[in-house]
């Protein structure tokens, strides 16, 4: 007897609710739809109608169910009972939790506001994080960027008044010609893997730049495989080659750059190499060898090259001749750098010609009519479809500040900065050069900060150092080591406090910030600093307040926790004011609200969102923009405060739906209503730039206006790109002895040497110094050193060339710098590969490689290696090795992949994690095979004298890792298992069931028990 088939529903409803709402599972910020029933999640779909992503959704995003609903959150406040790093704590109720945290920090606000280091990760909503760190007074906040993206940052709006990563695009709808250098699949994911469809769609050309191929160049047309930390290098040998056939856009150099205007040349003196100015202070420019004008004018052809004798007598020359006189000496050729960067002269100079053809040859115009910020008027915009983006494989170098400004320099030598094919600001920017906003460095008199603690130095006079030139801050941001530390400097915080350097800190407060584990360099002593305890027995860091969403290895470490909310919980404010989601053609911002009650996702479960939490405090405490004048709480949350606060009058977090009635966008009075409207459009505001105003944004009338209509400029003066930088040389000529605020004498030869207005390349850091070393240990002091940058004015040579004085151990003797190269192929340098990681496509930071259905695709990783490199090695695929930096050795197990330059080593990020932590089970293949880089690089430089980072804005000089490699002996019958291990944290047991996430909802459809 036939059976009968089984009911199947083929058309299921994928719920009974929908909200939209905005991503967290990256830093894209997408726009999203969350489908509930019975109160729970169903899915998670693209929202079609949002501006970043138009409907696309990663695996990230998709998985969000799962960042949900980990087993790793934190469900109450917790307060340790036992020693740091033991994982014992008893939980507490958030009144109790509130009153330990505020009775630690009103006193520390009474006393010193310094003495409070507040410290976020990557939380999106520094428009409150900073401005509550000023509120409380001290200089001691800052968020993730000193070891992200600060000298992508800095180089940028010192240079261009925008920058890449997500403030800026490539114009997806006219470039030709796309370089992609060091560009992960880990920022404005989606946005990038829409525009690349369309370039692929109609045959532009995609080139990547990269030791790595993987993501994005995996689909170039072209990749070039370079040596991490010659992208300078390289960008140099192309502006070379334009400069020799003369294929660049002089007129838009003219036009829109200082590149016509007068630089003093006066050796010695104290203005030497500044602009020269009229009795007025405007930039002068030369007519012809007699005669002058103000460089702003109208109607005059100022001259680019020569040399001019001002009325004064002193000699000057146009900036464009210092910048073509340096990248024509043979040194910057492509066959003087090929061996260095690992690329063929020949595929240098084609790719030179082929940016060329790209600008010039395919050059367009769109009929679009506009007026210039000087009235006059255009009928069409010139084209030059070739555009750049970048990202962390280019910054995260010792030399990364000046290799981020070459790219931006060889942009606007090809008149490729905002004009249609070309690089394209998102609003608000471009803004001026440099921003406007200083760190705040002195109190009011009721303790608040006189401005926020970061910001952009304008000269020596805005370092945040006390009068012996001594930094203020514990992460010495701002100081004569780091002076244009915009970000701060977050990878140096936990060392600092625990040596009390500069002084010692009373608490450190930190949020989401993994900084026991892959958010720090120098891994194991970070976790001995946490825990460490002076001669009394108390800890040398007092006290430590975290606040996260999941059970992360830092957890361990903090004396009080305060739970966070998932993204799915809570509101937030994706702000202009932060780190907007604008598009090149339109302004626009966003928020997160609440899909779900937070009360209702576990029995016992009591969490609150950060922000709402750090208000509640500032109000315990009586920070005075959080109270009322009775002392009062003035916001009840974070909800409130998006609503009702205000940066200046009428600007406030949000710009849609503002006025009393939701009337005015940008500038307006608060509205009551405003989140709900927000909510009824699909959880976003988006306001169009005018047509005749979308492109030349430094320079349009169009756009200057509206910017300032919008509150994103305080005036509409035109911004003039900077291809020597005038700031920058105010640090040169303090360190020669000029002015008013002049560096420590220990610092004097390094802001000489890095501090150059026109960009210039050294060998990173830690591989120059090793090799140093090395030569040292070898007698091989008389060897040539040959510079492989020409960096006029230097100083003289001097002990380790701004390097410090190392007590003489790693230093060498003298040390011209920028260093000698180093030898490519093996056997000269005693580590003699590069090591990096990626950041993987399927997952973000820690928070990600933690979720069931991401894990699925990864659960540990490996250290991939050229096959060639492993058989110089004696390597076999899948065997276990040791790989050794200068500061210490690892083992884990390779893996075999020709996706990577022969001279280059790499894994995943963060996929590597402490047993214990996250709620993972306790033979989790990420806390046995997975593992960090992080354990191999040190924070600080090899001869001890600075930190890893950039010696222009302090980034951390991740990517600058060497090492060498070993094949490990077997060990029989052992399960293997990377090194170092770590006892595990107890925090908890994971439960080792499979999660069956979505059974409830078949079986409550079939009627069955899941």
């Amino acid at each position: 007897m036939r059976q009968p088939e089984p009911a199947i529903d083929t058309s299921p409803s994928i719920g009974d609710e929908v909200k939209t709402t905005t991503c967290y599972m990256c830093a894209c910020r997408c726009g999203i739809k969350v489908w509930l029933k019975d109160g729970q999640i169903r899915y998670i779909q693209g929202n079609p109608d949002h501006p970043v992503n138009q409907g696309v959704l990663c695996a990230k995003g998709s998985a969000g169910i799962m960042q949900h609903y980990s087993p790793a959150r934190l469900d109450k406040p917790l307060l340790r009972v036992g020693e740091r790093g033991s994982g014992e704590f008893r939980e507490i109720e958030w009144d109790e939790a509130l009153d330990i945290a505020a009775s630690w920090l009103k006193p520390i606000r009474e006393r010193n506001p310094d003495k409070l280091a507040f410290f976020t990760g990557r939380d999106q909503s520094q428009a409150l994080t900073g401005w509550w760190a000023q509120q409380f007074g001290t200089v001691n906040y800052a968020a993730h960027g000193g070891f992200c993206s600060v000298n992508m940052a800095a180089a940028g709006l010192y240079t261009v008044g925008g920058s890449f990563w997500e403030f800026g695009e490539p114009d997806w709808d006219h470039t030709q010609y796309l370089m992609l250098w060091g560009v992960a699949e880990d920022h404005d994911s989606n946005p990038i893997k829409l525009g690349l469809g369309k370039l692929k769609a109609r045959g532009a050309k995609i080139v990547a730049v990269n030791p790595v191929r993987s993501g994005y160049g995996a689909i170039a047309d072209e990749w070039i495989g370079i040596r991490p930390g010659t992208d300078g290098l390289f960008a140099f040998a192309l502006i070379h080659e334009l400069l020799n056939a003369d294929r660049i856009d002089l007129d838009y150099l003219v036009r829109y750059t200082n590149a016509h205007w007068l630089v003093v040349d006066d050796p010695g003196g104290a203005e030497d190499g500044l602009f020269a100015r009229d009795l007025e202070g405007h930039p002068l420019c030369a007519i012809d060898s007699h005669r002058f004008a103000r460089a702003n004018d109208t109607g005059i052809a100022p001259r680019v090259v020569g040399e001019y004798t001002l009325r004064d007598g002193r000699r000057a020359v146009p900036a464009f001749h210092l910048v073509a006189q340096r990248y024509l000496d043979p040194q910057y050729s492509p066959d003087a750098v090929s061996e260095r960067c690992g690329i063929p002269a020949d595929t240098i100079r084609r790719i030179a010609r082929e940016l060329a053809e790209a600008a010039f040859d395919r050059a367009f115009k769109l009929p679009i009519a506009w007026t210039d910020a000087w009235g006059r008027e255009h009928d069409s915009m010139q084209g030059r479809p070739v555009s750049m983006h970048a990202m962390r494989g280019i910054s995260a170098h010792s030399n990364g500040f000046h290799t981020c400004r070459a790219l931006h320099v060889l942009q606007m030598l090809l008149g490729a900065v905002d004009a249609p094919g070309s690089f394209r600001y998102q609003p608000p920017f471009p803004k001026p050069l440099p921003p406007p906003n200083r760190p705040g460095k002195a109190r009011q008199a009721n303790g608040v900060l006189d401005a926020a603690p970061l910001g952009f130095v304008h000269g020596p006079e805005d370092l945040v150092v006390d009068e012996a030139g001594a930094p203020r801050r514990i992460d010495h941001a701002f100081s004569w080591a780091y002076p244009l530390s915009a970000h701060g400097m977050m990878h140096t915080v936990i060392r600092n406090a625990w040596a009390g350097d500069p002084y010692p800190i009373d608490t450190l407060m930190m949020f989401m910030a993994n900084m026991s584990w892959n958010s720090s360099m120098n891994t194991a002593q970070t976790i001995a600093w946490l825990t460490d305890k002076r001669d009394d027995g108390e800890y040398r860091i007092p006290r430590i307040i975290y606040a996260d969403a999941y059970a992360s290895e830092m957890v361990a470490y903090a004396d009080l926790v305060l739970p966070d909310t998932t993204y799915l919980e809570r509101f937030d404010a994706i702000s202009l004011l932060d780190r907007p989601i604008s598009d090149a053609d339109g302004a626009a911002d966003a928020i997160r609200h609440p899909v779900l009650d937070s009360a209702k996702q576990r029995e016992g479960r009591d969490v609150r969102g950060f922000q709402s939490v750090l208000i509640d405090l500032g109000a315990r405490i009586g920070l005075p923009g959080l109270t009322n004048e009775d002392g009062s709480p003035k916001y009840r949350d974070y909800a409130d405060y998006i609503v009702r606060h205000e940066r200046a009058p009428g600007v406030g977090l949000l710009a849609g739906w503002r006025g009393a009635h939701g009337e005015v966008e940008a500038k307006g009075q608060p509205n009551p209503q405003q989140l709900q409207r927000y909510i009824d459009n699909g959880g976003f505001w988006r306001s169009e730039v005018p047509e005749d105003a979308r492109y030349f944004k430094m320079a349009n009338r169009g756009y200057l206006d509206w910017a300032q209509k919008m509150g994103f400029l305080g005036h509409a003066d035109p911004i003039v790109l900077q291809l020597y930088s005038e700031t920058i040389q105010k640090f040169r000529l303090a360190a020669q002895g000029h002015g008013a605020v002049q560096p420590p004498d220990e610092h004097r030869e390094r802001v000489a040497t890095y501090f150059d207005p026109i960009p210039l390349w050294y060998e990173p850091l830690e591989g120059a110094q090793v090799e140093r070393a090395a030569r040292a240990a070898r007698h091989e002091e008389s060897e040539s050193r040959t510079r492989t940058a020409i960096t006029p004015p230097l100083p003289s040579a001097g002990e380790g060339w701004g390097e410090g004085d190392s007590g003489g151990e790693l230093a060498g003797g003298t040390s011209p710098l920028p260093n000698p190269p180093l030898r490519a192929g093996e056997g000269d340098h005693p580590f003699p590969l590069s090591a990096v990681t990626q950041r993987p496509m399927f997952m973000y930071h820690a928070w990600g490689s933690q979720n069931a259905w991401l894990r699925q695709i990864a659960t540990r990783n490996w250290l991939y290696l050229h096959p060639d490199t492993a058989a110089r090695h004696g390597i076999r695929d899948e065997d276990w090795i040791e790989v050794t930096s200068h500061h210490g050795t690892i083992t884990v197990q390779a893996k075999f992949a020709a996706n990577v330059q022969p001279d280059t080593v790499w894994t995943w990020n963060a996929i590597g994690k402490r047993r214990g932590a996250w709620k993972l089970g306790k033979d989790a293949p990420e806390g046995r095979q997975g593992f960090l880089l992080n354990h191999l690089i040190s924070d600080i430089t090899p001869r001890g004298d600075y930190a890893n980072a950039d010696p222009v804005t302090g980034q951390a000089a991740w990517f600058d890792l060497r090492v060498r490699i070993t094949r490990s002996a077997p060990k029989d019958g052992a399960v293997r298992e990377s090194s170092p291990q770590f006892a595990p944290l107890a925090m908890g047991e994971a439960d080792d069931a499979p999660l069956r996430y979505g059974a409830q909802f078949r079986a409550k459809r079939e009627g069955t028990s899941s």
